[in-house]
């Protein structure tokens, strides 16, 4: 068979697209911005599997065409896929907390649509299933439980001939992944002749610049066509000193013209872990230095520049006291600034190539394939690295001011305390805490990503069927490399007793407390400890396919009737192998006490390998019934269409599952359309999240036991002034063989106008209104570090305890922060158990508006107004009974109103769900000229976690940015292109942490130039 044009996607009702120059795709939509439409022979519609059918009027999908997609300006998938209203925040993303380890790391992004939660929303190129990034992410709002993603880095923009984006369960068609929706990604094929093209662009005001190359060359043949696509970018990193909201961890002045926001301390996010360390010999005697008191009961002791308070001299300016700092007052110039000389993002180099060819065997029967690969590799500067894990410093230290008054060979310590008092001569090893490595350097994180895939396929027809069978294979690799510190080698040199032993002795710099180290170890004892550790983490994708299809199949009064069977056959594996020194592979005995740790590394809990697969069968079937016809003349009913659908799929460790779809369209008058769906879906947990073991991960959270204890002590007066944080305390998580799959229901209905009584003359209008809702249960989760914090504040109060949370014996201070209280005294939290479990339901729902105006071909050009928008109305959750405790004795104030609790009655406006998204946008073209301007708005929303005075959330600001582009076509098929985002720099509004980065981005106006030339 002789394919005489491309398949292209058809929704003639589809929701209005809204990303700069997008147009909803009508009857024949065109593709490429010629001025007429292409020819169309077959329709496919993303959402249905049988061409020409007329249910595709009942599907709201979004589709963009290659001019609109340039006209977006974007460079990466992330930035193409935030312009659509419907799609939700991005969590898994490297520009958030990207000052520590559990940030996305690399070239990644998610997909996240009606910010359900990543793993949602399924992608596909070409139609057919990618393979997941490999690596796993904790970046549910249910607590820190691992997700997988698609990356939408890996989607080469450039080479887009168009995007679709289904807005509707689609899970009877697709399978399972697609609760939410399905974003397909077709890339150019069929391509005759050579273009070349480059651009360039930059964020106005930072270092951020982009270079991009593309190549796009192919022949056609008597019977076939192979298409070559090459694209290579190139980003230099983002980094923290370029802007005022992302230059320091101390944020407070940022919020100093707010009053009730202007004291909250927790806006200070500089780290306790820092070059002076947290020290410790042990409960003892007080130890005295000639009369003075260097330690307190429990041993502890710190090192600080004079101007923080002195007790016996060291020498440059440094002082020895007894007792541990006070980060939260006294020591809080001494926190470490994390973003300090660190980036924000990344910078990347990517490689994309894209190999398509067909050919036809036969009259009837087509070969075709593909050959993908992508490659990447994203350096980021982190802080240095800290210490997770205690350790004991032997006695033997060269720098221990309580060590040996000789050395084994016999020389003198000159570090020893002079006159001290209750120290053996052979002196006593110390324990260190809390420390960062400053003078080893920055945690320099380099990631190399790559992702290939090979697809091979016949297609035809026979006997009036039209048919299609593939065989694909797709693997996808990140390995991720920074330099760390090995505990056994660490212990070992600061055993050492001479001046290359590891010196965590002498601080940081006296002039800048927050940053940097001025009397780092030698660069012997630096090398002897610093090694880089691997993380190596693959999937596959396996996969074959047979489908069926006919359009008119057999015949109802109304029309042909459609129908669409298949089948499928995959297997999905998952291995996360993490490096040596934490998978218990290599652990760490203490030399000092024999305590072992399955960790041998400084900065990271043991980690155990993970791996898993899967194989999953499914078949489906699907009609398309015209259930009225225009000629059957039935009064307000002039068109009717029903598509039914309903897939069974078999898991080899979850069973079976079967579930159903319908959607109807009914044109109640030409031009005036009612349409709507129901759906039922079904999401299994992922690979990582059932065979887990346990690891562990930073708990970032408020002890709020601690907070009442000073609120009642009159140290505060209200939480917001609190800085009890659970500073090193990890949260243990563990795998769940026995989770449950999630399940879910979609329904929406909806209506679609294209006036006709509005002359030709003043264009074509089509007005779409669409509202939906999505019923989710069983979603897996965790309690949360922060709930189960809550909690044991609530049992303390009442004089009991959270077992879940693990905490230090109490202290000395610890006794004294808690004396006249009426509280018992509890130490500092170490850890906190959680497991993976199946949360309560979810319920979320919306209205999505459209709006579509194509003026075409006058005198004055061609003329498009686009305007999407998506409106959130529910977010819900209900909470469970641990939670419901929670919120009651909030109410009864038996615990304090402003205690931070999870919000699960509406979280609509909260985080990263504004109320609003919303897209318009205006094109114009005439002969060789082409321009474009967009706005996109996002609603403000609350941030319950920061809680000013009053107990009332900060509020992100709304914010609207405009894009403009204009384009001009020299002769001999040369375009130049000069465009630019954010137009009046906007910038990201204001948020903790400075910004929210799963909303907005982290840079203002963004300038590029784009020339492209043809063969």
């Amino acid at each position: 068979m002789k394919m005489k044009s491309k398949i292209v996607l058809m929704a003639s009702t589809a929701s209005a697209v809204l990303f700069a120059g997008a147009a909803l795709a009508q009857e024949a939509p065109a593709v490429g911005g010629g001025e007429q439409a292409s020819q169309v022979e077959d329709v496919v519609v993303v959402g249905t599997n049988i061409r020409g059918a007329r249910t595709t009027a009942a599907l709201p999908v979004v589709v963009a065409d290659r001019e609109q997609i340039e006209a977006t300006g974007a460079t990466t998938g992330d930035e193409l896929l935030r312009t659509i209203p419907q799609m939700g925040d991005v969590l898994f993303d490297s520009a958030n907390n990207p000052q520590t380890s559990n940030s996305a790391r690399g070239d990644v992004n998610s997909v996240n649509l009606r910010s359900l939660g990543v793993g949602n929303t399924l992608v596909l190129l070409n139609g057919r299933r990618l393979v997941q990034h490999p690596t796993s992410q904790g970046t549910s709002d249910t607590g820190t439980v691992p997700v997988l993603s698609y990356n939408s880095n890996a989607i080469p923009v450039s080479g887009l001939e168009r995007l679709e984006v289904l807005l509707d369960g689609a899970a009877a068609i697709y399978g399972a992944d697609a609760v939410a929706g399905v974003v397909n990604t077709v890339l150019r094929d069929n391509i005759d002749g050579l273009t070349v093209s480059a651009r360039y662009g930059g964020a106005e005001g930072t270092q951020m610049r982009d270079t991009e190359l593309n190549l796009f060359t192919g022949k056609n043949f008597d019977r076939g066509n192979v298409s070559l696509f090459a694209n290579y970018a190139q980003r230099t990193a983002l980094w923290a000193s370029d802007q005022d909201f992302t230059r320091s961890d101390d944020i407070r002045p940022l919020f100093a013209d707010y009053a009730d926001f202007a004291n909250v301390q927790s806006l200070d996010g500089r780290s306790s872990h820092t070059p002076w360390a947290r020290l410790s010999v042990g409960s003892r005697a007080v130890i005295r230095s000639n009369g003075t008191a260097v330690t307190n009961t429990a041993g502890a002791f710190r090192f600080q520049p004079t101007g923080f308070g002195c007790g016996v001299s060291v020498g440059n300016d440094i002082c020895i006291a007894s007792g541990n700092h006070n980060f939260n007052t006294t020591n809080r110039e001494m926190r470490y600034d994390t973003r300090h000389e660190t980036t924000v993002r990344p910078s990347v180099e990517r490689l994309n190539l894209f190999l398509t060819g067909r050919y036809d065997l036969t009259d009837t029967v087509e070969a075709f394939g593909e050959i993908g690969y992508y490659s990447a590799h994203s350096r980021a500067v982190q802080p240095p690295v800290v210490n997770l894990n205690q350790i004991w410093i032997p006695a033997s230290n060269y720098y221990n001011p309580f060590g040996p008054v000789t050395f084994a060979d016999g020389s003198a310590n000159p570090n020893r305390l002079p006159g001290l008092t209750g120290i053996p001569t052979a002196g006593l090893p110390v324990l260190m805490t809390n420390y960062r490595f400053v003078d080893t350097g920055f945690q320099v994180v380099k990631v190399d990503n790559y992702q290939a895939r090979v697809l091979g396929g016949l297609r035809g027809e026979w006997r009036g069927f039209d048919w299609e069978t593939a065989l694909v294979y797709s693997e996808a690799e990140a390995e991720d490399v920074s330099p760390n510190i090995n505990m056994t080698a660490l212990q070992k040199q600061l055993a050492l007793s001479t001046p290359d032993a590891y010196n965590p002795f002498s601080g940081g710099c006296v002039a800048t407390t927050s940053y940097g180290d001025c009397s780092p170890s030698s660069r012997a004892a630096i090398d002897a400890i610093v090694f880089d550790m691997r993380r190596l983490s693959r999937t596959t994708l396996t996969m074959a396919d047979f489908k069926l299809s006919r359009g008119d199949l057999f015949s109802l009064p109304a029309g042909p009737a459609g129908m669409a069977v298949g089948i499928e056959a995959r297997r999905e594996t998952q291995k996360d192998d993490r490096d040596a020194n934490v998978d218990g592979t290599f652990t760490f005995t203490d030399m000092v006490t024999g305590e072992t740790n399955l960790s041998n590394v400084s900065a990271v809990s043991p980690n155990p390998d993970t791996r898993g697969s899967r194989e999953v069968f499914s078949t489906y079937i699907e009609f398309a019934l015209p259930l009225v016809s225009p000629e059957m003349n039935i009064p307000l009913i002039y068109q009717l269409d029903m598509q039914l659908a309903g897939r069974y799929e078999h898991y080899s460790d979850f069973g079976s599952v079967a579930k159903p779809k319908v959607a109807v369209a009914w044109d109640v008058v030409p031009g005036v359309r009612v349409r709507g769906s129901y759906s039922e879906g079904f999401r299994a947990p992922n690979l990582e999240q059932t065979n887990a073991t346990q690891y562990s991960r930073l708990a970032s959270g408020v002890d709020y036991v601690r907070c009442e204890a000073d609120l009642r002590a009159g140290r505060i007066a209200s939480f917001s002034a609190c800085a009890q944080n659970t500073s090193g305390a990890s949260l243990l998580v563990a795998g769940n063989p026995d989770l449950e799959p999630e399940e879910s229901t979609n329904s929406s209905y909806g209506l679609v106008l294209q006036p006709s009584f509005i002359p030709d003359r003043f264009g074509i209008f089509t007005f779409t209104v669409d509202r939906w809702r999505i019923e989710q249960e069983k979603i897996v989760g965790l309690l949360g570090a922060q709930t189960a914090l809550a909690l044991d504040y609530l049992n303390r109060v009442e004089g009991g305890s959270n077992p879940l949370v693990n905490r230090r014996a109490a202290t000395p201070e610890d006794i004294l922060l808690f004396e006249g209280t009426g509280l018992t005294p509890v130490g500092e939290v170490v850890s906190i158990n959680d497991r993976f479990i199946n949360l309560q339901p979810q319920t979320v729902s919306g209205l999505d508006l459209g709006m579509n105006w194509s003026l075409r071909r006058t005198r004055f050009g061609t003329f498009m107004v686009n305007l999407n928008a998506s409106k959130l109305d529910e977010f819900a959750r209900d909470p469970g009974d641990i939670v419901n405790a929670l919120y009651a004795a909030r109410a009864a104030g038996t615990i304090n109103a402003g205690t931070t609790l999870p919000e699960t009655a509406q979280l609509v406006g909260q985080n990263g769900r504004p109320e609003w998204r919303v897209n318009a946008s205006l094109t114009w073209r005439k002969g060789p000229f082409h321009a474009g301007v967009s706005s996109q708005y996002i609603s403000d929303f609350d941030q319950p976690g920061l809680l000013g005075a009053s107990n009332e959330a900060w509020v992100v600001d709304s914010r609207q940015t405009i894009n403009a582009y204009v384009d001009y076509e020299f002769p001999a098929e040369t375009r130049l292109r000069l465009g630019v985002r954010d137009l009046t720099d906007q910038g990201p509004p204001l948020a903790d942490g400075g910004y929210r980065g799963a909303v907005h981005s982290p840079w203002g106006r963004y300038l590029y130039v784009n020339a492209s030339k043809s063969f």
